[in-house]
C-alpha cells in the first residue's frame, strides 16, 4: 500500500507555509517534501513538523536564486565553494527535521557551456557531497526532470542520472524518480522503474499533461501504484502535483489508499 508525502511546495499553496503542514495532516497525509525548507529557521520548520505528527520525507540541497530562474547549482562551475557550503546547511535542516533524503538539484547549463565540463563540476561535487551525507545517516539523491518544464536542464533523464551516479562510484547517491518527468521524457513508466530499482530511493507523482493530481491525464495511476508495491518499493510517493481545484478538493483519488480499499 502506497505511503503518500504531501510535497508542500506544490498543495496547499493558498496557505502560509507553515501552515502547510497541519493542513496536510488534516488531509491524511503521514509526510511531507517541499523544494526548500531554507527560508524559515529549521527550529520553526520543526516545530510545524512535529505538531501535525509528520514525517519529513525530503527536501532539496539550496538550488541557487529559484527566483531568479536557478534551479540548483550543482554543475556550476563558479559556483562550486557555494555548493559545497550548501551541503553543511542541508545537513543542518534535516537532522533538525529527522529527515533522511535530501536531493540535488544538478542545475540548468549555462548558454554555450560544455557539457563535459557541467557533468565533471556535478560529479566532483557529488563525489565530495555523498560522504559527509552518509556521515550524518541521510541519502543523497539526484532528480532527473524534463526539458519542456525546465528548458536545459543538465539532467533530464535516468539515462543521464544513471551515468552520474556509476561517475561518482558512491553507494550513498541514488535516483530520485518523478514518474511526471519520466513520462514526459520518455515514457516505459514500470519498466524504467524496475530496470532502476535498486538504484531509486524516492518516488514523486503527477498526471500528463498539465502536472496535475493522478486522474486528470494520461497516466494509469491504479496501474503504476500497485505496480510500485509489487516490485517492493516501500518508501514514501511524493504528491508533488498542481490541483486543478484546491489541494483538498482534488484528493478524491487518494481516499481509496488511505481507507485500505485500494485493492477491492
Amino acid at each position: 500500500m502506497p505511503r503518500f508525502s504531501a510535497n508542500l511546495s506544490f498543495l496547499y499553496a493558498e496557505l502560509p507555509f507553515l501552515d502547510r503542514f497541519a493542513a496536510a495532516a488534516e488531509d491524511g497525509f503521514p509526510a511531507v517534501e517541499y523544494v526548500s525548507p531554507y527560508e524559515h529557521p529549521p527550529e520553526a520548520v520543526a516545530a510545524a513538523l512535529r505538531s501535525a505528527g509528520l514525517t519529513q520525507a525530503l527536501f532539496n540541497l539550496p538550488a541557487g536564486d529559484w527566483a531568479g530562474g536557478e534551479r540548483g547549482i550543482g554543475c556550476l562551475p563558479d559556483r562550486v565553494d557555494e555548493f559545497r557550503a550548501s551541503v553543511g546547511t542541508a545537513i543542518r535542516y534535516a537532522e533538525a527535521l529527522g529527515c533522511d533524503k535530501v536531493n540535488c538539484l544538478a542545475g540548468i547549463a549555462p548558454a554555450g557551456a560544455d557539457r563535459a565540463e557541467l557533468e565533471a563540476v556535478l560529479v566532483a561535487n557529488l563525489r565530495h557531497a555523498a560522504p559527509r551525507f552518509a556521515e550524518a545517516g541521510i541519502r543523497l539523491l539526484l532528480e532527473p526532470i524534463n526539458l519542456r518544464d525546465m528548458p536545459g536542464f543538465l539532467i533530464p533523464t535516468t539515462d543521464d542520472a544513471g551515468r552520474i551516479l556509476d561517475a561518482v562510484g558512491s553507494d550513498n547517491l541514488h535516483i530520485q524518480y518523478d514518474v511526471y518527468h519520466q513520462q514526459v521524457m520518455r515514457g516505459d513508466l514500470i519498466g524504467t522503474f524496475a530496470r532502476l530499482r535498486g538504484r531509486i530511493a524516492h518516488v514523486q507523482i503527477a498526471d500528463n499533461p498539465g502536472r496535475g493530481e493522478p486522474g486528470t491525464g494520461e497516466i494509469n495511476y491504479p496501474f503504476v501504484l500497485r505496480e510500485l508495491d509489487r516490485l517492493g518499493y516501500d518508501g514514501f510517493v511524493g504528491c508533488e502535483y498542481k490541483p486543478k481545484a484546491g489541494t483538498s478538493a482534488g484528493l478524491g483519488w487518494m481516499k481509496p489508499y488511505l481507507t485500505g480499499r485500494a485493492r477491492a
